[in-house]
């Protein structure tokens, strides 16, 4: 049986198409995996790849990958709405059918190792492949980001686990992990008030009393002029995709602002559509069940959750 993970390495670049397209070429037409997409984001600076497939196949594609990002960005002169503390900011495995999570912690391991001892980029290991339960939480590797990290990495708590205590001087540094699946979900706001994101997303996340799996914080997005309440869903089956769209909505009338769209980035397990789909449709005493076809979830999905830009290439069973 074939061994199928997802890796999504996000990298420091978003605006500038032909360097977009140089640091992804050694992704493409690759046996053995498939690149689903590359989403690049002018406001964030960043573009996040999904991959799918065999991961001992993808090890030599990526490190090529990561060879280009440390070629062509320069973090010296990098700047966006995402936080972020490397050329590639990170590249974590999630296993998806017929491995284990033991063993996408073995190949996160070896491929930081190679990463540095390749590029001389320092590795920091993240979620369930992280080393010390300190290192868990990305947001708390990646603090202080780039600049931040000069200094950071110098400190004994915080030498990587792969490289010596001195970051790239132009690439930083990266994460590399292994997890199960999240939701990269957006929720759009109506209005260009930067502090009503701040509110809601304070609302909404787990560190400030909000949803225990949600990571949330705003951003102004130049190019589509309005704001926005990005976050990562850690667990969707704790907290579904409706219940936080709800509640984001909720808290958005206390301001008179309206929520017209939300997008996903990257993959999402067909299973996170069905469950928050079955919230809206039980309402109107129907229910969906895990046979039905992916034009439809498309379809329902744009309807209830008022996604834009989504098509099934995004649904991860629809690439199978």
């Amino acid at each position: 049986m074939k061994k199928i993970v997802q890796c999504v390495p996000n990298f420091s670049e978003g605006r500038h198409q032909e360097i977009i397209e140089e640091i992804v070429k050694p992704l493409k037409n690759k046996d053995g995996f498939k690149l689903i997409s590359y989403e690049s984001d002018k406001d964030y600076n960043r573009t996040v790849v999904t991959l799918l497939g065999d991961p001992y196949k993808m090890k030599e594609a990526l490190l090529e990958f990561v060879g280009m990002a440390t070629k062509h960005i320069d973090m010296n002169h990098q700047s966006g709405e995402h936080p972020r503390m490397g050329a590639v900011d990170v590249l974590p495995y999630i296993p998806i059918e017929n491995i284990t999570m033991d063993e996408c912690k073995d190949i996160a391991h070896d491929m930081g190792k190679m990463i540095y001892d390749m590029h001389k980029v320092p590795v920091f290991m993240y979620a369930e492949a992280a080393n010390v339960t300190s290192r868990k939480k990305l947001p708390t590797i990646r603090k202080g980001e780039f600049e931040g990290m000069k200094e950071k990495i110098k400190e004994d708590k915080w030498h990587p686990d792969y490289g010596h205590a001195e970051i790239h001087p132009t690439a930083g540094v990266t994460g590399v992990g292994a997890r199960l699946p999240l939701i990269a979900y957006n929720i759009d706001l109506d209005t260009e008030d930067i502090e009503i994101a701040k509110k809601i997303a304070r609302a909404i996340r787990g560190s400030s009393g909000g949803f225990k799996h949600i990571q949330a914080g705003p951003v102004y997005l130049n190019e589509r002029k309005h704001v926005q309440v990005t976050m990562n869903i850690l667990n969707y089956k704790q907290n579904p995709i409706y219940r936080i769209f709800e509640t984001v909505k909720m808290e958005a009338r206390r301001y008179n602002v309206d929520v017209p769209s939300s997008e996903i980035v990257g993959l999402i397990p067909k299973d996170t559509i069905i469950r928050s789909l079955n919230y809206y449709l039980q309402c109107e005493n129907q229910t969906l069940d895990d046979k039905v076809d992916f034009d439809k979830l498309v379809e329902l999905s744009k309807q209830y959750l008022q996604f834009r830009d989504f098509d099934k290439e995004k649904i991860i069973e629809a690439n199978i």
